[in-house]
């Protein structure tokens, strides 16, 4: 048997939650990674998952030794095939920015009482716990809603009045992989780098916006929480905006390039504006002045 085991989880195991603490010394392959599926939440408040080929359900996929695997069939109430579990686990292809992994995943037993259960909506179980448990939150923009102008223009500057500061986001970078109709839409992606934005705290209105303006009930981007820094400080659970089905990287109009830059003005650092410059101009042939 190898040495390390994939293990993808979408429930009480991920960061922040209540039992991460058997996986905290493990190594965190993508905290970004996603499979088909349903998410389910029992009566009881328990994550499920339903394997299907509709839907997507997200989560991390951590790498693990076969005596961790045992610890979390401990936990998961899984005796074993044939048994009475309360949680299968199979093999599933998992799905992150940068390949795919088989993985085992505990899902919802075959036969279970799924009917008794309620979807939730955009599969994200952190999301939805999160938004359930708070009235206000700590935003991560880092593209056109950085600026202010279009809040204004669209009569929302009042609830974008609390800026925290600029944040860093380690470990993704920032492309152009919404394809609309004039050009490319910013997104992050899970593949190293770091990404730098304007730090906002918001209402439930803040946000209700913003899930309207991103499209979330297009399922064009999905909210999901992220780690970031600010002026050295680590602050978790920030909401964030990405992507859900990413395209090739396209050239961004030019509009939407002043949003950006006119927003991060004064905020980001010199060297990250420079940065996002050079890459326009090499990679697209835009030159920003």
């Amino acid at each position: 048997m190898k040495d390390k085991i994939m293990v993808f989880v979408y429930g009480t195991l991920r960061k922040h939650e209540r039992n991460h603490h058997f996986l905290e010394n493990e190594r965190c392959f993508a905290e970004q990674a996603w499979m088909n599926g349903r998410l389910m939440e029992s009566n009881s408040g328990l994550p499920f998952l339903e394997v299907s080929k509709e839907g997507k359900v997200f989560g991390e996929l951590y790498e693990v030794s076969f005596i961790r695997l045992q610890h979390l069939d401990w936990l998961e109430d899984y005796e074993g095939p044939g048994k009475d579990n309360l949680y299968d686990r199979l093999v599933q292809r998992v799905y992150t920015n940068t390949g795919s992994y088989d993985a085992f995943v505990y899902v919802a037993p075959s036969g279970g009482k799924l009917e008794d259960m309620k979807a939730i909506k955009g599969g994200d179980w952190r999301v939805h716990r999160f938004r359930k448990e708070k009235a206000k939150y700590i935003y991560f923009a880092y593209a056109s809603c950085m600026d202010h102008e279009r809040f204004k223009s669209s009569g929302v500057d009042h609830l974008f009045q609390n800026i925290k500061g600029c944040g860093t986001l380690r470990g993704y970078s920032l492309r152009f992989t919404k394809k609309s109709y004039d050009g490319g839409r910013a997104d992050i992606v899970e593949e190293g780098g770091v990404v730098e934005g304007k730090v906002y705290e918001v209402s439930q209105e803040g946000l209700d916006y913003l899930y309207m303006r991103e499209g979330v009930g297009l399922d064009i981007y999905r909210p999901a929480l992220v780690d970031i820094e600010i002026n050295g400080n680590t602050v978790e659970n920030v909401v964030t905006f990405i992507v859900v089905d990413k395209d090739e990287e396209t050239a961004p109009p030019v509009h939407y390039l002043e949003e950006i830059l006119r927003g991060g003005s004064g905020l980001l650092s010199d060297a990250y504006m420079q940065e996002l410059k050079d890459r326009l101009e090499v990679n697209f042939h835009l030159k920003i002045e």
